[in-house]
């Protein structure tokens, strides 16, 4: 701050006088004392954090110091303050220790504007509470969650909050669904904006269905849509501001697309589903499909459930988690709650395997630190200490360490790992391919090394190929009712890298029980989630009679 304090401010937070652990405690208790107007005190806590961090002091520590300064000042800058150092932190790749407090302090701040009338000021705010609680450095570039860890004390500032309450309120709907229409073939419209690989199967199975009249509408595509996606910010305000021109958009968009549909297919509880529930869907029966990362993103938070008719899950693991994240799901206004797997076509993943195959481990899919690809070198270092005829493919793109500081710091490990073992063939990366059936004839053992999956398709269409299935008790359900251990069968499923090697070993002992295994594996895949056996469940779903039952 530029002023007569200045030159106090400068002495008292130089190097020489941070170090000293008397004159830190003096400074806390001045700016305690409020004997500096505000803007200075908010200065002095600023420059005493950053010098302490370069004195050597703890983060508690020095964190102490901005944190007594920011209980002395009004609730608005308390926020800004407390906001500003956290996203520092995750900035910086680390989960912050004040996580809790910075958001409850935007959260105090959003509600105080909201009681004296300011709701634009309030939905900013909370937009960006919500923004720092589901920071990625928290949820996705870790390899663990506060969120999963206890839903109820990470949620808690949201929904103990007054505007946290606005937004997770139900504002139901005007009439309930009507039934399939009996004289004319169902109407059903499929929605989603972003990833559409999961829908192959649903779209051909219902693009050329005589009872089905079918519509497609991918919101990336659409020219007054596509924008929309884009307002998170208006999605987080219309519920505060309790009406705005951005939910009048909304409605003109969606209105035509809701009077034709009989059923609503939604994929991806993300942006898509915010719009939707925006506006009442009449008598037109909504479904979404939730799969994974959603359940640790903002997205649940702004989905008013009250207006959707069933959410469907791919793992009863999946539904368990979005239940405890969003208590929606299960109370007085919820959805149905479905489990359907992926839809995947998995026969054309039986390609005759080459005997070197029983010696090659798999891991599909390497692009996301929660993959732990760490975790399958473990395994193999562990396996070519008593038979260096193992290796590791590693198939797909690699991480994006440019995303974080966190993902940077995972991959920088990564790549001191694969520094020792690529240049032996030990480890193989491959990268992207087109053709994943033919890739996975090379290799004999499919990995699931994952510290979080909602089903994992790789796992299963390698199962598919004949490869025997290895699978990590995933971290984050391992100790919950339904995981890994839940859905697959208990023999393909471990809980450490020891374990995973003993089962390597055992399952490739020689070519014959190598061979057996992987057909058994193929068997209970095909038997289990191909999509000659889930479509039937989509068809019940959607209410939609199948052409070929007698």
């Amino acid at each position: 701050m530029k002023g007569p304090l200045e030159p106090v401010l400068r002495r008292v937070t130089s190097p020489a006088v941070v170090r000293h652990g008397t004159a830190v405690r003096l400074l806390r208790g001045l700016a305690a004392a409020r004997v500096l107007p505000t803007p200075s005190r908010v200065t002095l806590a600023k420059r005493l954090r950053t010098g302490m961090i370069r004195a050597g002091w703890s983060p508690e520590e020095s964190r102490a110091a901005l944190a007594a300064v920011a209980r002395t000042v009004d609730a608005d800058t308390r926020a800004d303050l407390l906001v500003q150092e956290v996203t520092g932190e995750l900035k910086a790749g680390r989960t912050p220790a004040h996580l809790a407090e910075a958001v409850g302090a935007e959260l105090a701040a959003a509600d105080q504007a909201y009681a004296r009338g300011d709701r634009a000021a309030a939905a900013r705010r909370l937009h960006r509470a919500l923004r720092t609680q589901f920071h990625r450095t928290v949820q996705f570039d870790q390899l663990t969650s506060p969120l999963v860890d206890d839903p109820a004390a990470f949620l808690a500032p949201l929904r103990d909050s007054a505007v946290g309450r606005v937004l997770l309120a139900p504002r139901g709907r005007s009439v309930p669904a009507a039934p399939p229409p009996a004289d004319r073939p169902l109407r059903l419209l499929v929605m989603t904006n972003g990833n559409d690989h999961f829908l192959r199967e649903i779209r051909e199975r219902y693009a050329d269905h005589p009872g089905v009249e079918f519509r497609y509408l991918h919101l990336a595509d659409d020219p007054v849509a596509a924008p929309l996606t884009r307002r998170v910010d208006a999605m987080v305000a219309e519920p505060v501001l309790g009406g705005s021109e951005y939910g009048e958009q909304v409605e003109r968009w969606l209105r035509p697309h809701l009077d034709w549909a009989d059923v609503l297919f939604v994929d991806w509880a993300v942006a898509t589903a915010v719009m939707v529930t925006l506006v009442d869907p009449g008598d037109t029966r909504v479904v979404l499909r939730l799969h994974s990362f959603e359940a640790f993103s903002f997205w649940p938070h702004l989905i008013d459930f009250s207006r959707i008719d069933d959410v469907v899950f791919v793992s009863d693991h999946l539904r368990d988690l979005a239940a405890a994240v969003s208590p929606d799901l299960v109370g007085e206004y919820a959805p149905r709650l479905h489990v359907i797997s992926n839809a995947m076509d998995l026969r054309p993943y039986a390609m005759p395997k080459e005997p070197a195959a029983r010696f090659t481990l798999g891991l599909v899919g390497i692009s996301a630190v929660a993959k732990d690809p760490r975790w399958a070198i473990e395994v193999l270092r562990l396996l070519r200490a008593e038979d260096p005829r193992y290796r590791l493919l590693l198939v797909g793109a690699g991480l994006n360490t440019g995303a974080g500081e966190a993902i940077r710091a995972y991959g920088e490990a990564l790549e001191v790992d694969l520094a020792e073992l690529e240049p032996a063939g030990a480890v193989v990366r491959i990268g992207q391919v087109t053709d994943v059936p033919k890739a996975l004839t090379e290799i004999g053992v499919i990995l699931s090394t994952s510290v979080r999956e909602s089903f994992h398709c790789a796992v299963v269409e390698g199962a598919a190929s004949g490869a025997v299935p290895v699978v990590r008790d995933w971290p984050f359900f391992a100790a919950r009712e339904h995981g890994a251990h839940s859905l697959f069968p208990a023999d393909w499923v471990v809980r450490t890298p020891a374990e995973a090697a003993a089962r390597i070993r055992a399952e490739t002992a020689d070519e014959e029980a190598w061979r057996a295994g992987g057909a058994a594996a193929a068997a209970h895949a095909l038997a289990t989630w191909d999509w000659t056996v889930t479509r039937h469940h989509f068809d019940a779903l959607l209410g939609v009679a199948d052409p070929t039952a007698d």
